[in-house]
């Protein structure tokens, strides 16, 4: 791992997932994508991608700043920003955008990974 390193996952969400999501949670069915859903696109490139499997949550702070309309393809980025080997820490930026480039959250997360090199 080094600083600079990124991994992004793009995803459209249907009226199906949405539908679905509101049976899960048994609210109802939301208009736009609702933060648990995009929050989850870093959930997975956190645990699959960058840094990968047996990455442990610390801490994510994320500050949703547009809503995301159902159907058009969303894409989530990690970056990594800082690397603590001495506590096998990774400090990451997380950004999600849509289809035309609009921002629809950031924030930072904080992972405790195997194998971080400065």
């Amino acid at each position: 791992m080094q600083v600079g390193q990124s991994a992004s996952i793009s995803r459209s969400y249907s009226r199906a997932d949405l539908e679905g999501f509101a049976g899960l949670s048994g609210s109802g069915v939301p208009e736009t994508i609702p933060e648990p859903l995009i929050a989850a696109l870093f959930s997975y490139l956190l645990g699959v991608e960058l840094p990968g499997p047996g990455t442990n949550y610390l801490k994510q702070q994320l500050s949703f700043l547009a809503p995301a309309a159902a159907e058009p393809e969303l894409t989530a980025k990690v970056e990594i920003t800082r690397l603590r080997p001495d506590k096998h820490l990774v400090d990451l930026w997380a950004t999600c955008t849509d289809a035309n480039g609009v921002l629809i959250c950031e924030g930072r997360s904080l992972v405790k990974a195997k194998d971080v090199a400065a």
